[in-house]
């Protein structure tokens, strides 16, 4: 809103030629995005409050030292929502459609979350949604979004699937494209909420991911940087480190209130909405295998569950003491803040790695 509405003054008024530059809106939308979740945060916490009473509830076979947590409010993210969501309308150029598409399916996954966390406050249960009502509406609004990104890129980008440490590998997926885009939006949405267990957990990794997006965002959206790096070109890809920006300034701003002992949490709300928002960035960059190993962390959180459910299934054993994998380390005795740290110190190895696609090839 604001490039539009200021960009085009640059010629009467030289300073707002800054709104040009995609690296400065990314700077404005991170900040707005920032001051949101700061402003709106303790008002929505009291609103939580209020309306959910007993909070979120607690499972009853998790470790022992959740109990404590019990009266906690969720649905938190929709301050990471609405922060979020406005910072990009603001700051990002909304004639831009790949803009479109991400918010699509951050806003999309976010109903999703929110209609499961109310069924959860209102049933008082665990269980929200039918698991199988919610994928539904999940796969519904990413094959839409993947749709969409085809009728938009021109070929072979549309449907090709690029190889990391490999340059000018596009493999054309053709109509595949669409079941491997929802695959990631979904994949990446759900391990997010799988891994969304402690006390700043989530927030931390995803907002590491969204820096590294962000940045490949931006090379990839340039000619010149994505020639020198040997990725593909995705014309107007850049936008969405604007996107980025505002995504890692409202998470910021909710992990002052998440910071354990946490204030709030955020829910199924902003866990499904912000995992489906990096896939999102991920098929439109052409990244999507990259997102694997930059959220590397939410992947083993994923395969550790798989192992658990298949394990007791086929032999009546259990891998892990408890799944997902932060809650096996909590029953083996780790304190909640180490768990969470030495997990953020293993998502940004992981990003490093993934960041060092874009030069081994």
């Amino acid at each position: 809103m604001l490039y539009e509405l200021l960009y085009p003054l640059a010629d009467s008024f030289s300073a707002f030629n800054v709104f040009r530059y995609i690296t400065f809106r990314t700077g404005g939308a991170l900040l707005t995005s920032l001051v949101i979740a700061f402003v709106l945060g303790p008002r929505l916490i009291a609103w939580l409050k209020a309306v959910q009473r007993g909070g979120q509830p607690i499972r009853d076979d998790g470790p022992e030292s959740h109990f404590k947590k019990r009266g906690t409010p969720t649905m938190g993210g929709l301050m990471i929502l609405v922060a979020m969501s406005v910072s990009t309308l603001l700051w990002a150029d909304l004639d831009n459609a790949y803009v479109w598409i991400v918010l699509l399916v951050t806003v999309g996954f976010g109903l999703v979350g929110f209609g499961d966390d109310y069924l959860k406050l209102t049933k008082r249960n665990t269980k929200g949604l039918p698991g199988k009502g919610k994928l539904a509406f999940q796969i519904l609004v990413s094959a839409v979004a993947a749709w969409w990104f085809i009728r938009i890129t021109p070929t072979p980008l549309a449907t090709g699937l690029a190889i990391p440490f490999l340059k000018d590998v596009l493999i054309d997926l053709g109509v595949l494209l669409v079941p491997f885009a929802v695959l990631v939006m979904v994949g990446a949405s759900n391990a997010v909420n799988l891994t969304d267990g402690l006390d700043g957990l989530a927030i931390v990794p995803v907002m590491i991911a969204a820096g590294c997006f962000g940045f490949i965002a931006y090379v990839a959206g340039n000619a010149i940087f994505a020639e020198y790096l040997q990725i593909n070109f995705v014309n107007g890809s850049g936008e969405l480190a604007v996107f980025c920006g505002a995504l890692i300034g409202a998470g910021l701003g909710f992990l002052w209130f998440n910071a354990p002992p946490a204030m709030v949490f955020m829910g199924d709300t902003g866990s499904l909405a912000m995992g489906g928002a990096l896939g999102a960035v991920a098929v439109v960059t052409k990244h999507e295998i990259v997102l694997a190993i930059v959220g590397g962390l939410f992947v083993l959180e994923t395969v550790s569950v798989i192992v658990q459910v298949a394990s007791f299934k086929l032999t009546g054993k259990r891998v892990f003491r408890m799944a997902p994998l932060h809650h096996h380390f909590e029953k083996k005795g780790w304190a909640e803040p180490t768990v969470v740290i030495r997990f953020w110190i293993i998502a940004v190895i992981l990003a490093l790695i993934g960041l060092s696609t874009l030069k081994l090839r």
